[in-house]
């Protein structure tokens, strides 16, 4: 049989790869502005609230979607119960639901920038 974009190891090695890497990417970000976050707060600094929501929207959405890549990787063995991935899954998704949701979030920053 010939190697096909799904049949050949190397290609499958460069897609794990690639989807790997942007789930670190990913995490990476989330790090960076929790950290930096955390750390205004405990230096006293007055934070934005629009900004702080902001966090929350890019850190949920971050999370959601590297959980949702590894997922994609493991197929429907990633949302069995026995694999930790369903409950990361459903745990991320749970963010989103928490206030503030994502469209006030997106609301409140564009009027700011719009000034209205």
């Amino acid at each position: 049989m010939p190697d096909t974009e799904w049949t050949s190891p190397r290609k499958m090695m460069y897609y794990y790869m690639d989807q790997s890497d942007g789930i670190e990417a990913r995490l990476a970000v989330n790090a960076r502005l929790i950290d930096g976050f955390a750390r205004d707060f405990d230096d006293g600094l007055q934070l934005d609230p629009i900004e702080s929501n902001i966090i929350k929207l890019t850190v949920t959405n971050n999370a959601a979607a590297s959980v949702e890549d590894a997922l994609s990787l493991t197929s429907n063995h990633g949302l069995s119960r026995n694999n930790r991935l369903e409950r990361h899954y459903r745990d991320v998704l749970c963010g989103r639901v928490h206030t503030p949701q994502d469209d006030a979030t997106k609301i409140n920053a564009g009027r700011l920038a719009l000034g209205i």
